[in-house]
């Protein structure tokens, strides 16, 4: 924990955490080593906040003889006896989130793959299933491809979750007033910040089903030749798939 030393909040303690300056890759603003992207919270696109599991790898603990601009001190301390006060309680999920990866990992190590991204964007993974059968929702436009929708920046578009993104893409070939949707969690993330390219495309799992009852084999009817639904045939990408569905296996997403 990090004693704060701005005016607003001095004195109060807070996990580590800063704004990513222009330029820096998301894990060299970490200036830590990172284990795995444990959840992403967000309230629009001007506003994500990366949350990761990491491992201090050397240096010494912060004392208040040391006090700066930045911090005044740091400390160690156990997740049920936490320092007093805290700045703000939204870290006290983020810590037990923590302690259930460590006991228990719900996805697989996942750290942000380094590649260029001029939008805040989402890829989606959207996909139906029918008994043991997966189908995935693919771009036509171009070589065939997984659907990606750019999250706005107007006034009313930055007050709205990213996840509303989602269904502005889906409303564009599925008829949703019969369908559910469920955006899963994250897949990955790509972001490099370099050239100023500095957006970030999220790899979103999406669900699509039918809201009522009873065994559907095929997947909903598409509207126009934008998108199409494959059928993943592979048999190893088919059960990494439904592993990934059935256990939620994805970084969640918090609004």
């Amino acid at each position: 924990m990090i004693q704060e030393a701005k005016k607003e909040c001095r004195g109060s303690w807070y996990l580590p955490a800063g704004r990513m300056e222009p330029g820096e890759t998301i894990v060299e603003a970490l200036q830590r080593e990172p284990l795995t992207l444990l959840t992403v919270e967000e309230r629009g696109p001007s506003w994500i906040r990366f949350v990761f599991l990491a491992r201090c790898t050397g240096g010494i603990l912060k004392t208040s003889e040391e006090a700066d601009a930045e911090s005044l001190q740091a400390g160690w301390y156990p997740r049920t006896s936490l320092p007093t006060p805290l700045r703000a309680h939204d870290i006290l999920h983020l810590v037990e989130l923590a302690a259930q990866h460590r006991q228990r990992a719900r996805h697989p190590l996942i750290l942000p793959q380094e590649l260029p991204c001029s939008l805040v964007c989402q890829r989606l993974v959207a996909t139906f299933t029918s008994v043991q059968t997966v189908w995935v929702l693919v771009g036509t436009v171009g070589m065939p491809h997984l659907p990606i929708t750019a999250c706005g920046f107007t006034p009313v578009e930055q007050r709205a979750s990213i996840k509303m993104a989602v269904l502005r893409l889906l409303q564009e070939c599925l008829t949703l007033q019969h369908l559910a949707v469920e955006t899963k969690g994250l897949l990955g993330l790509q972001h490099l910040g370099k050239n100023h390219t500095d957006g970030v495309c999220l790899d979103v799992l999406v669900t699509v089903a039918f809201r009522n009852p009873g065994i559907q084999n095929e997947p909903p009817k598409v509207r126009g030749e934008s998108f199409f639904w494959w059928k993943v045939t592979e048999e190893d990408l088919q059960s990494q798939l439904l592993q990934r569905l059935q256990e939620s296996s994805v970084v969640p997403v918090n609004i």
